[in-house]
């Protein structure tokens, strides 16, 4: 993730995801959740040409601290998919730093939090390179984007 691509405001963060996704690679999310949070949202998306373009979203990473859920999905050609929210666990408390890793695989997205394994996405948008953009926000203090 490029820092000079970096736009950091109260409400989140975009990176660029520089040559876009590929296999065996990882992203980190590292922060420190609110003390009263609502919900967290971690975006892998394609870069819309247009800024009104509805971009195609490889993960979406939905954390709610009502429901103690997080909810996968993925967009493509304007379309959310069939949303995918089995847990083992729920790794995410309030005022508790963290730090989430997903892993790209071949088949699949691999999500660990705290070095556990969280959940798996498999891949819907099939050219993993196009997805270039990471977004983070919600309810927390990012420590660390890599």
């Amino acid at each position: 993730v490029d820092e000079k691509d970096k736009k950091q405001s109260g409400t989140g963060y975009v990176g660029e995801i520089k040559g876009g996704m590929r296999p065996s690679m990882k992203l980190v999310v590292m922060g420190i959740i609110d003390k009263k949070p609502k919900s967290i949202e971690v975006t892998v998306s394609c870069k819309p040409q247009e800024e009104e373009a509805e971009a195609d979203v490889g993960l979406q990473l939905k954390v709610s601290f009502m429901d103690k859920a997080v909810q996968r999905n993925a967009r493509l050609a304007g379309k959310w998919g069939p949303c995918e929210n089995t847990l083992s666990f729920f790794p995410f408390a309030p005022g508790e730093a963290f730090k989430m890793e997903i892993v790209c695989e071949h088949q699949q997205f691999r999500i660990l939090v705290d070095g556990q394994p969280l959940c798996g996405f498999n891949h819907r948008v099939s050219k993993l390179a196009s997805l270039t953009a990471l977004r983070v926000f919600g309810d927390l203090q990012l420590t660390k984007v890599a």
